[in-house]
């Protein structure tokens, strides 16, 4: 299988007056196309701070970072942010979606930023949403939605740029026991349809939907483990 994201030797630290924290630590990890995958580990044990090295959101301190056959620890803000907006599609645990807008507009936004013609990123963003199963609630603002619909759009809105890759934090944090399930079968769908997917999650049962699951504690892989889902 072809790798789409590859770390190498991946060093995290902050300064904190006169000694260095280490939020990942020579860390080695690949990951190939159409997998996914749970990062798992304790509070502060540095699986946020992966996903948003791999995300773009944030640079190692050492290292190289491969996605998609490009060094992303060498791109600066202007190139990152293309990257981001481009290649990689984020769902976070609240949702981050803009309350004044409908559930169509918030779609858009990454399809704003990436330049669409208004006619096309209107079509494309009830594309999305028809995809997610929100075709009726275009017009919805997020106060009018659950939870799980709110999550929903959310997905939409990664889905808008077409990315390869989606990376989930905490993705059915914020959802009941049912909601929860509900968007797994969702994300696992958009899996089985070659899309990538990274989730970041601190429980063992949706973890168990990945294919592969990495243990990460004090900025270190420590465990890895597969499952055949698919």
């Amino acid at each position: 299988m072809t790798p789409v994201i590859s770390l190498q030797a991946v060093n995290k630290m902050y300064r904190m007056g006169d000694e260095t924290l280490y939020a990942l630590r020579d860390l080695n990890l690949t990951i190939t196309q159409g997998e996914f995958v749970a990062i798992i580990g304790p509070s502060g044990s540095g699986k946020s701070t992966l996903a948003n090295l791999i995300g773009g959101l944030d640079t190692p301190t050492s290292g190289t970072i491969v996605v998609e056959g490009r060094n992303i620890a060498k791109l600066r803000d202007r190139a990152l942010s293309q990257y981001r907006n481009k290649h990689i599609g984020f769902i976070f645990q609240a949702f981050n979606l803009q309350g004044a807008k409908t559930a169509l507009a918030n779609v858009m936004l990454p399809l704003v930023f990436a330049g669409v013609s208004p006619r096309a990123r209107k079509k494309r963003a009830e594309v999305c949403l028809t995809q997610v199963g929100l075709e009726d609630r275009t017009r919805h603002r997020p106060s009018e939605l659950s939870g799980g619909q709110r999550q929903r759009v959310a997905i939409a809105r990664a889905l808008a740029n077409e990315p390869n890759i989606i990376i989930a934090d905490e993705p059915t944090g914020n959802l009941d026991t049912k909601h929860g399930a509900e968007i797994m079968d969702l994300l696992r769908s958009l899996n089985e349809q070659g899309i990538t997917i990274l989730m970041i999650t601190h429980d063992m049962q949706i973890a168990k939907t990945a294919d592969r699951i990495i243990e990460i504690r004090d900025g270190q892989l420590v465990q890895e483990s597969s499952h055949a889902n698919k």
